[in-house]
């Protein structure tokens, strides 16, 4: 179907064909499990309410499609953090951390609150959420912080070539020493060379998960 997958209600006393309704359109599946654009969709509030701003607007076709690809990658993480670890923590501590930078974002409470009651979501929700992203982020660093180890000539690199330049630039005085710095630098490095090893890791699972992507 050109425009889609749908799925499709029907009522119990009447022929299929008699009344249908479009509830909503599967937009991407990860084998027999769908993604749906109302998933997508709410997914895209989600990031717009934790960067502090009004989750009320909807997406464009490029801001939902990345909505769709964020949420294909965290299926795909939480199969492979279930399969390893067996059943997914709860994690209410660190999901509650996530929550109280979230509400640092708002100029107060009362917008906070309004933020909430927008994304259409109670708190237990919300945490509930967050929880399942911190998995997420625990399943990726488990999986590949030791691959992404870093040589003491690439911290000296980045310190001469990107970090005296940038503080040059700022016009903050004198750089400080490399040892002052090294920490900070090895786990920028460390980031970056996550983020590599997370790309190739994706389309890995993308390809043995069976995921399919479906046309707005």
């Amino acid at each position: 179907m050109a425009a889609g997958l749908l799925l499709i209600v029907t009522g119990l006393a009447e022929p299929r064909w008699a009344k249908a309704e479009v509830v909503d359109r599967v937009i991407a599946s990860i084998g027999n499990d769908a993604i749906t654009q109302s998933e997508a969709v709410d997914e895209y509030r989600l990031e717009r309410f934790l960067a502090g701003e009004s989750p009320q607007a909807l997406p464009d076709p490029a801001q939902l499609e990345a909505a769709r690809d964020r949420l294909i990658d965290q299926r795909l993480l939480l199969l492979e953090a279930e399969t390893e670890g067996g059943k997914l923590p709860d994690l209410p501590e660190e999901a509650g951390k996530l929550l109280a930078q979230a509400r640092e974002k708002f100029p107060d409470e009362s917008a906070y609150q309004q933020a909430v009651r927008t994304l259409g979501m109670d708190e237990q929700t919300l945490l509930r959420r967050l929880a399942l992203q911190v998995v997420t982020l625990r399943a990726i660093d488990q999986r590949l912080r030791p691959a992404a180890w870093v040589e003491q000539k690439e911290i000296e690199t980045y310190y001469q070539n990107t970090f005296v330049p940038q503080q040059a630039r700022r016009a903050a005085g004198p750089p400080p020493p490399l040892e002052d710095v090294e920490a900070q630098i090895r786990e920028i490095l460390v980031q970056k060379r996550i983020d590599e090893l997370l790309t190739a890791w994706l389309t890995e699972l993308r390809s043995s998960h069976q995921v399919k992507i479906h046309t707005f």
